[in-house]
């Protein structure tokens, strides 16, 4: 019975980290969508909107349900791996297994916040452009309904490039959230890795479980004051651009 309940353990584990490779995968290929289409829109046309009607929205809609649906199927498994742990025949204290399900809900939960974080980013792109589009056309029917350039045309054309600078101004500020994300990410896949060594440490010599516990709390911590620092920091350059 013991034998069946830990084949039990480790092939959920293999599904989870399973499922990790593949939302990780998905995920860096989901970020260099967002990013080709906003560099694409810098080299496209001024009068014709890059996003709308485009491929990038049939592969960003195609991903995105992609990259739920494995998310959907990793809590499933987080799920299982908890009710694993609750279930009558295995210790209520036993700290290997909860730290290993500990590890894989943290990966899920950044998982989650990168892929909606990600997401907003490219719908908040196809916004602009759109209302950039918009005002576009607006500035073409006037001019060819008037004919003329009178005073009203100029404060119109004016506040048109206001609103080019901000948001070129925008697009730098998400380029270097993108790049510190990319970053991250790259830290991360090396944290992992080490991580999962010192877990097999941590299971085989209890005492270092402990210090495990702790590095992990001051790693949450230094990301949470990163994080921090990095939305002051767009907060601010966002009042600067629309000030």
């Amino acid at each position: 019975m013991a034998a069946g309940s830990s084949n039990y353990w480790e092939d959920l584990r293999k599904q989870a980290r399973q499922l990790e490779n593949e939302l990780d995968l998905k995920l860096v290929s989901f970020s260099k969508l967002c990013t080709s289409s906003r560099d694409g829109r810098r080299d496209s046309s001024d009068t014709t909107p890059l996003l709308n009607g485009s491929s990038q929205d049939r592969m960003f809609e195609t991903m995105a349900v992609e990259i739920e649906q494995l998310l959907g199927k990793l809590t499933g498994i987080n799920d299982k791996m908890a009710e694993y742990t609750n279930s009558a025949g295995v210790p209520s204290l036993n700290a290997a297994l909860m730290h290993t399900l500990q590890r894989h809900r943290d990966i899920l939960q950044d998982y989650t916040h990168e892929f909606h974080k990600t997401k907003a980013n490219f719908l908040s792109i196809r916004e602009r452009e759109n209302l950039l589009g918009s005002v576009r056309k607006d500035i073409e029917s006037y001019k060819s309904g008037s004919g003329v350039n009178n005073r009203r045309t100029e404060l119109f054309l004016k506040e048109h490039e206001h609103l080019r600078n901000s948001d070129r101004l925008i697009e730098e500020t998400i380029s270097i959230a993108m790049a510190t994300k990319e970053n991250m990410t790259s830290q991360r896949g090396m944290l992992k890795s080490i991580q999962s060594k010192m877990n097999t440490l941590a299971n085989r010599f209890p005492a270092v479980n402990s210090l495990i516990q702790r590095i992990n709390l001051r790693k949450r911590r230094d990301s949470f004051i990163l994080g921090s620092i990095i939305g002051i920091c767009t907060i601010l350059l966002l009042l600067f651009a629309f000030h």
